[in-house]
C-alpha cells in the first residue's frame, strides 16, 4: 500500500519535471527553437489554433526560423498570428514559406528571461511540495486506519523525502542549464 503511495507520487513528481522541461522552451534564449512558438495562436478559419498544428516550424539557422503552412491558405492567417505574438518578431513571407528573423537579445532582457525562468522552477518546486504533501497525508491516513504499521509509513514518508530531493536537484540542474543558455552571447 505504501509502494502504491511511493507510485503515485513519483508518477506525478515525473509530471511536474516535464511541465517544467516544456515551460523552458518557451523561454527563449539566444538561439531559435521550435518551443518558443507553442504559444502562437493564429485565427483559422475563425477559430483560434495553435500555429504548431497549422505548420512545420524547422530552425535554419540559430535566429532563424522557417514557418510551412500545412494549408496555403492559412499563410496570411499565421504572418498576422506571428506578428500579434508576443514574441516581438516581424515575419516576412516568401512564397510557400515565411521567414521568421528572431532580434538579439539585450541584456536587460536576458535578465528578464533568466528571472522568468526562476520563476518557473519556483513554481515547480512549489508542485513538488504539494505533491510530497498529498502522498504523506495518505500514508498518514494508512496509518491511521491501522492498514500499514508505524514502521513502513515512517520508511513511506523518508522514502518520499529522499524522492523529493532528487526531484528538486533535477529543477536546479535545469534552471541552471536554462540561465547559461539565456545568458550565452
Amino acid at each position: 500500500m505504501v509502494d502504491d503511495e511511493l507510485k503515485k507520487a513519483n508518477a506525478e513528481f515525473g509530471k511536474v519535471i516535464e511541465h517544467l522541461k516544456e515551460e523552458f522552451s518557451t523561454i527563449r534564449t539566444g538561439r531559435v527553437n521550435a518551443g518558443l512558438f507553442s504559444g502562437v495562436m493564429v485565427n483559422y478559419y475563425g477559430a483560434p489554433t495553435p500555429l504548431q498544428q497549422l505548420a512545420s516550424i524547422t530552425v535554419a539557422e540559430s535566429r532563424v526560423a522557417i514557418v510551412t503552412p500545412f494549408d496555403k491558405g492559412a499563410i496570411d492567417a499565421a504572418v498576422k498570428g506571428l506578428q500579434e505574438s508576443d514574441l516581438g518578431v516581424n515575419p516576412s513571407r516568401e512564397g510557400d514559406i515565411i521567414r521568421v528573423i528572431m532580434p538579439e537579445l539585450t541584456q536587460e532582457r536576458r535578465k528578464e528571461y533568466v528571472k522568468l525562468a526562476k520563476t518557473r522552477a519556483e513554481e515547480a518546486k512549489v508542485s513538488l511540495r504539494s505533491v510530497r504533501h498529498k502522498a504523506i497525508d495518505a500514508i498518514d491516513k494508512l496509518i491511521k486506519d491501522k492498514e500499514i504499521g508505524e514502521d513502513d509509513g515512517k520508511r513511506g514518508k523518508e522514502t518520499i523525502d529522499k524522492d523529493i530531493k532528487k526531484f528538486s536537484e533535477q529543477i536546479d540542474t535545469g534552471l541552471g542549464k536554462k540561465e547559461a543558455e539565456i545568458l550565452e552571447v
